[in-house]
């Protein structure tokens, strides 16, 4: 049963992506602008602007330039950045670790502070403390994660200037690693000053970025909780004299965690393509920031990849999530 679902899902995920790169490229060429153009310079003649378009395949119907370049992406070849002249696949590769540590950075702060604010809300159930709580979670999950980040450079940049608020790294670190993944490399390495920056880089971007979706965790969380309490096996352990905190962490969370696990890991996609203004805004060097900066160039190859790669990473973990579900749930383990 787990292995047909496995199939099913990857036969999806295989249909969602050839659709996603027929939508992508499509659009992308039918949009006015000339990539050609923004690359010549004003004295270029006619036979420039042709040879261009011959050499990355524009003089061709839309129709010829896909199956060219799907038959590319299925030998690996994504093509070549038009304003950066290096492989797609390169250039996107080399920014993608920053992306997702900067994603996983922002998911554990909106885990911990979400859990933190529903088991408190819970603990504090019909006081005013529970109702503070409520107020606290509506205001971060009404302001939007771009609006948190101006606020955090405001405070934490200008009036009380602790915290980095652009790059990812300081420059005289830069040659201190030799993988992209910084975060990681400085862990396995043990190097705490290198630990420190590249966190004092990413804590401004990654507390923007988890502000509203820790607002979405603490509700849902809370509200399961809430139904949860009321169940006969809480009466039970209530009955044998267990404190409420004991109730709470050992017998209510456990069952009441499963929806907000399948939560997280669905708004963990949406998490990586909101890096896209948050990247912009602090000027952090991730694919977000890439992906902007090759819409303004109309460079197409590059966009055709960053949005090939966000689609796989989104089937990707929307597939890991599914099956963790069902492996969780034993109604549908067992089904």
């Amino acid at each position: 049963m787990l292995l047909r679902r496995i199939l099913t899902r990857l036969l999806t995920t295989l249909v969602t992506l050839l659709g996603v790169s027929v939508v992508v490229f499509v659009v992308i060429r039918v949009v006015p602008g000339n990539p050609i153009a923004m690359m010549l310079p004003p004295g270029a003649t006619q036979a420039d602007i042709d040879r261009l378009n011959a050499l990355y395949g524009f003089d061709r119907s839309i129709a010829e330039q896909y199956v060219i370049w799907l038959g590319g992406v299925l030998q690996g070849d994504f093509g070549t950045s038009i304003q950066a002249r290096q492989p797609v696949l390169r250039l996107v590769l080399n920014r993608l670790p920053a992306t997702l540590e900067l994603s996983i950075m922002a998911l554990v702060i909106a885990v911990v502070l979400g859990g933190f604010l529903a088991l408190t809300g819970t603990r504090l159930r019909g006081s005013r403390g529970e109702g503070a709580i409520d107020v606290t979670n509506g205001m971060a999950l009404s302001v939007p994660d771009f609006l948190w980040g101006l606020v955090l450079i405001l405070v934490f940049g200008v009036l009380w200037p602790v915290f980095h608020i652009s790059g990812r790294v300081s420059p005289q670190y830069i040659q201190e690693f030799t993988t992209n993944f910084f975060l990681f490399e400085s862990v396995l390495r043990l190097r705490l000053d290198l630990w420190l920056d590249l966190v004092s880089h990413m804590l401004m971007p990654a507390l923007a970025l988890a502000i509203p979706l820790a607002a979405i965790i603490g509700q849902l969380l809370k509200q399961s909780l809430k139904e949860t309490m009321h169940l006969d096996y809480v009466t039970l352990a209530r009955t044998k004299g267990y404190r409420e905190n004991h109730v709470i962490l050992r017998e209510a969370l456990p069952n009441a965690v499963l929806p907000t696990l399948t939560l997280i890991g669905v708004q963990f996609t949406f998490l990586i393509g909101g890096t896209v203004i948050i990247e912009r805004l602090f000027s952090y060097e991730g694919l977000g920031n890439m992906a902007i900066d090759a819409v303004i160039n109309r460079d197409l190859p590059l966009i055709q990849g960053i949005v090939i790669l966000f689609a796989v990473l989104f089937t990707a973990i929307n597939l890991i999530v599914d099956l963790l579900y069902a492996v969780l749930n034993p109604r549908l383990r067992h089904a």
